[in-house]
Protein backbone atom coordinates (compact mmCIF):
# COMPACT_ATOMS: atom_id res chain seq x y z
CA UNK A 1 0.00 0.00 0.00
CA UNK A 2 1.19 3.51 -0.88
CA UNK A 3 0.16 6.45 1.33
CA UNK A 4 0.63 10.20 1.42
CA UNK A 5 -0.83 13.02 3.53
CA UNK A 6 -1.50 16.51 2.14
CA UNK A 7 -3.04 19.19 4.37
CA UNK A 8 -4.50 16.60 6.71
CA UNK A 9 -5.96 14.39 3.96
CA UNK A 10 -4.44 10.89 3.76
CA UNK A 11 -4.58 9.12 0.40
CA UNK A 12 -3.94 5.35 0.42
CA UNK A 13 -3.65 3.28 -2.76
CA UNK A 14 -3.73 -0.48 -3.33
CA UNK A 15 -3.34 -1.96 -6.81
CA UNK A 16 -3.91 -5.29 -8.51
CA UNK A 17 -3.44 -6.84 -11.95
CA UNK A 18 -6.79 -7.87 -13.49
CA UNK A 19 -5.55 -9.66 -16.63
CA UNK A 20 -4.54 -9.26 -20.25
CA UNK A 21 -6.67 -9.44 -23.39
CA UNK A 22 -6.80 -8.36 -27.03
CA UNK A 23 -8.83 -5.33 -28.04
CA UNK A 24 -8.84 -4.03 -31.62
CA UNK A 25 -5.97 -6.41 -32.45
CA UNK A 26 -3.78 -4.96 -29.69
CA UNK A 27 -2.80 -6.46 -26.36
CA UNK A 28 -4.21 -4.61 -23.32
CA UNK A 29 -3.29 -5.02 -19.67
CA UNK A 30 -6.01 -4.30 -17.12
CA UNK A 31 -5.20 -2.94 -13.66
CA UNK A 32 -7.47 -2.16 -10.74
CA UNK A 33 -6.85 0.14 -7.83
CA UNK A 34 -8.56 1.09 -4.60
CA UNK A 35 -8.25 4.63 -3.28
CA UNK A 36 -9.05 5.46 0.34
CA UNK A 37 -9.36 9.13 1.30
CA UNK A 38 -9.18 9.83 5.03
CA UNK A 39 -9.86 13.25 6.52
CA UNK A 40 -7.35 13.66 9.37
CA UNK A 41 -7.90 17.42 9.52
CA UNK A 42 -10.19 19.39 11.85
CA UNK A 43 -12.40 20.68 9.01
CA UNK A 44 -15.03 19.15 6.74
CA UNK A 45 -13.89 18.89 3.13
CA UNK A 46 -15.37 17.92 -0.22
CA UNK A 47 -13.69 16.27 -3.18
CA UNK A 48 -14.81 18.19 -6.28
CA UNK A 49 -12.67 16.81 -9.12
CA UNK A 50 -9.69 14.65 -10.04
CA UNK A 51 -6.64 14.77 -12.30
CA UNK A 52 -4.71 11.66 -13.36
CA UNK A 53 -1.55 11.19 -15.39
CA UNK A 54 -1.24 7.58 -16.54
CA UNK A 55 2.02 6.42 -18.11
CA UNK A 56 2.96 3.05 -19.52
CA UNK A 57 6.32 1.41 -20.21
CA UNK A 58 6.06 2.30 -23.91
CA UNK A 59 6.22 6.00 -22.94
CA UNK A 60 2.54 6.65 -23.68
CA UNK A 61 0.82 9.17 -21.42
CA UNK A 62 -2.90 9.62 -20.88
CA UNK A 63 -4.41 12.53 -18.96
CA UNK A 64 -7.78 12.00 -17.27
CA UNK A 65 -9.69 14.89 -15.67
CA UNK A 66 -13.23 15.07 -14.42
CA UNK A 67 -15.70 15.89 -11.71
CA UNK A 68 -15.73 13.81 -8.55
CA UNK A 69 -14.75 10.15 -8.43
CA UNK A 70 -16.95 7.43 -9.94
CA UNK A 71 -19.86 9.85 -10.11
CA UNK A 72 -19.58 11.10 -6.53
CA UNK A 73 -18.32 14.24 -4.82
CA UNK A 74 -17.87 12.93 -1.29
CA UNK A 75 -18.01 15.21 1.75
CA UNK A 76 -15.73 14.06 4.56
CA UNK A 77 -16.12 15.28 8.11
CA UNK A 78 -13.07 15.05 10.41
CA UNK A 79 -12.18 11.38 10.92
CA UNK A 80 -14.31 10.09 8.03
CA UNK A 81 -13.08 8.05 5.06
CA UNK A 82 -14.27 7.41 1.53
CA UNK A 83 -13.05 4.44 -0.54
CA UNK A 84 -13.67 3.57 -4.15
CA UNK A 85 -12.39 1.15 -6.78
CA UNK A 86 -11.53 1.93 -10.36
CA UNK A 87 -9.16 0.77 -13.05
CA UNK A 88 -7.26 1.49 -16.23
CA UNK A 89 -6.00 -0.24 -19.35
CA UNK A 90 -2.37 -0.04 -20.46
CA UNK A 91 -0.71 -1.11 -23.71
CA UNK A 92 2.29 -2.45 -21.74
CA UNK A 93 2.57 -4.72 -18.68
CA UNK A 94 4.17 -1.90 -16.66
CA UNK A 95 3.07 1.63 -15.90
CA UNK A 96 2.41 4.21 -13.22
CA UNK A 97 -0.30 6.64 -12.19
CA UNK A 98 -0.11 9.92 -10.31
CA UNK A 99 -2.31 12.94 -9.88
CA UNK A 100 -4.32 14.99 -7.44
CA UNK A 101 -7.79 15.59 -6.09
CA UNK A 102 -9.23 19.10 -6.05
CA UNK A 103 -10.98 19.74 -2.77
CA UNK A 104 -12.71 22.53 -0.89
CA UNK A 105 -12.44 23.21 2.84
CA UNK A 106 -15.93 24.01 4.18
CA UNK A 107 -14.61 26.07 7.12
CA UNK A 108 -12.40 28.45 5.13
CA UNK A 109 -14.16 27.93 1.74
CA UNK A 110 -10.67 27.64 0.22
CA UNK A 111 -9.91 25.25 -2.61
CA UNK A 112 -6.81 23.08 -2.37
CA UNK A 113 -5.11 20.13 -4.07
CA UNK A 114 -4.40 16.81 -2.43
CA UNK A 115 -1.57 14.87 -4.05
CA UNK A 116 -2.19 11.27 -5.02
CA UNK A 117 1.13 9.45 -4.53
CA UNK A 118 2.65 7.90 -7.64
CA UNK A 119 1.88 4.21 -7.73
CA UNK A 120 3.21 1.52 -10.03
CA UNK A 121 1.15 -0.87 -12.08
CA UNK A 122 2.85 -4.13 -13.02
CA UNK A 123 1.71 -7.52 -14.29
CA UNK A 124 3.19 -10.25 -12.06
CA UNK A 125 4.39 -12.32 -15.05
CA UNK A 126 6.47 -9.36 -16.27
CA UNK A 127 8.42 -8.92 -13.04
CA UNK A 128 11.95 -10.25 -13.27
Amino acid sequence: MIQQVTRGIRISVETNFEGAFYKNYKMRFAFGYQITIENQSNDSVQLTSRFWEIKDALNRTEIVEGEGVIGKKPVLKPGETHSYRSGCLLTAPFGAMSGHFNMVNFTSTRKFKVKIPTFKLSAPFAIN
